[in-house]
């Protein structure tokens, strides 16, 4: 097997046997990104020298008998919005390309002291704000199934590096789905941690030391255990809180397909669903329940799911809103006007959510912390929730407009691109872990992925089934031309 599509556990085993050297490791990936790159767009910022400096210095810590870590010589790339030193972190602003962070963020921070050897830094959208990849400035990132496919967003181009093979292991960020659609667009895994449990600080935000509500950041790769040890690395107390306080995930709460108590929900009200995902969700969750997994296609959590999305779109844009310029808002408190006369555009919701008062923003807080208790209520009977990640597989580039006006072809009608954010919102809009898994290839031959939504704090649960899942029935396959 090539060794660039190992995963990263295995690429840092080869180091530690001296099966392979860290310079060797590093001059496979980099002959990879030479040769794939100009393909897909994924890698936009590079410090190859540098990497090769650290993999000799790797080396020779290895030969004195020195570990670094978990990821001790692993080559990887990171998304562009988190802060490593000395490199662009513009979040596809212009503004901001002149811009070094002057340290590390936290989880930055975590992936070298854990070893690896960071080379290169991978393509989002403006603002971290859609489901495409491209800006101005590094342009246009492709899905490596097909070049004239979407790789999702915002972490696409992270996805992108994931399935080419130019990296085991990324770290990428979520708010409305950026892990989770560009791993289920890519057919890769994608973890999105309980809220607050990997530190964000600065991520997106130049210089900025608060952290943006429902935002997390997380690990992609080829496999599930590099998801839950891309975890173990960059999760855990940071800032002010590191002093005191300490992470302790549970394990799993169960050890064979038969003890798994999975509710499943392919459909919702609040968004139309293509045809060819749901066929190949549904023959997966087959599959699962051959395996033993005890299947419930009806239970939900006492929740109204027009209402809770309508909450989770309110306080996303609230969230999101807050990096507007004083002469932005003075717009987004127009569309919100227009919003509270009665009109339902993507515009109108976003200029409610961004304009909302404190007094405002608190009442659907309120309303999202009885929602958790009402997901907590329902976890007691179930292990899981499945579902989609996104409403379609990886559909085709269009850059026309702006993302409010855009429409993606489902069941042949035109459906608002905005739509699909409810698979976002429905699990991270109250700050539950989702893991996506891929789960085979539609009728079209492009991959999907299920998304698996386990209960506050039990991450490592929906990342074992995405293991399960792995195991069983297939995980990560490679695109054609890059095996």
């Amino acid at each position: 097997m090539d060794i660039t599509l190992a995963s990263a556990q295995d690429q840092a085993d080869a180091v530690r046997t001296r099966a392979i050297s860290a310079v060797e490791l590093l001059e496979a990936t980099v002959d990879r990104y030479e040769r794939f790159n100009p393909i897909v767009n994924a890698v936009v910022v590079e410090r190859i020298d540098d990497a090769r400096r650290r993999a000799a210095e790797a080396d020779a810590a290895m030969t004195a008998g020195e570990s670094w870590g978990r990821l001790h010589g692993v080559p990887m790339t990171i998304k562009e919005a988190w802060g490593w030193m000395g490199t662009p972190s513009t979040s596809g602003h212009p503004h901001l390309s002149e811009w070094r962070p002057e340290k590390n963020d936290v989880a930055v921070q975590r992936l070298l002291d854990a070893g690896a050897i960071i080379y290169g830094k991978t393509n989002l959208p403006v603002s971290m704000a859609d489901w495409q990849t491209f800006n101005s400035i590094y342009g246009t990132t492709s899905n490596p199934w097909n070049p004239e496919l979407i790789p999702g967003g915002s972490s696409g181009g992270a996805a992108a590096a994931v399935a080419s093979g130019m990296t085991a292991l990324e770290l990428g960020s979520d708010i409305g789905a950026s892990i989770r659609n560009p791993a289920h667009y890519c057919g890769i895994f994608g973890h999105k941690p309980t809220y607050g449990i990997v530190p964000t600080a600065g991520h997106g935000a130049p210089g900025d030391p608060t952290t943006v509500d429902i935002g997390v950041g997380g690990p992609m790769a080829r496999t599930a255990s590099d998801l839950r040890m891309g975890l173990d690395i960059v999760a855990g107390a940071g800032g002010l809180d590191a002093v005191g306080w300490r992470l302790d995930l549970p394990e799993p709460r169960w050890e064979r397909p038969e003890q798994i108590r999975a509710a499943v929900m392919l459909e919702s009200p609040c968004v139309a669903q293509d045809d060819e995902l749901t066929e190949q969700l549904a023959a997966t969750v087959e599959s699962l329940a051959a395996l033993g997994v005890q299947i419930d296609d009806s239970a939900r959590p006492d929740i109204d799911i027009e209402r809770s999305h309508d909450v989770y779109m309110a306080l996303l844009r609230a969230a999101t809103g807050t990096g507007y310029s004083k002469e932005a808002m003075v717009d987004q408190k127009v569309h919100g006007e227009r919003y509270a006369a009665g009109d339902r555009d993507d515009r109108a919701v976003a200029g409610r959510g961004s304009s909302l008062s404190h007094w405002e923003w608190a009442g659907f807080h309120r309303e999202r912390e009885q929602e958790r208790l009402a997901w907590a209520a329902f976890f007691e009977d179930y292990d899981l929730l499945l579902c989609p990640t996104a409403a379609s597989a990886a559909y085709p580039h269009d850059h026309s407009g702006e993302r409010a006006d855009r429409t993606i072809t489902i069941n042949g009608t035109q459906q608002p691109t905005t739509d699909q954010l409810f698979w976002a919102g429905w699990s991270c809009g109250v700050y539950l872990p989702g893991t996506v898994a891929p789960a085979g290839l539609t009728r079209s031959g492009v991959p999907c992925g299920l998304q698996i939504v386990a209960p506050h704090l039990q991450d490592y649960d929906s990342i074992a089934f995405a293991g399960l899942m792995e195991r069983e029935l297939g995980g990560y396959q490679a695109p054609p031309g890059y095996d």
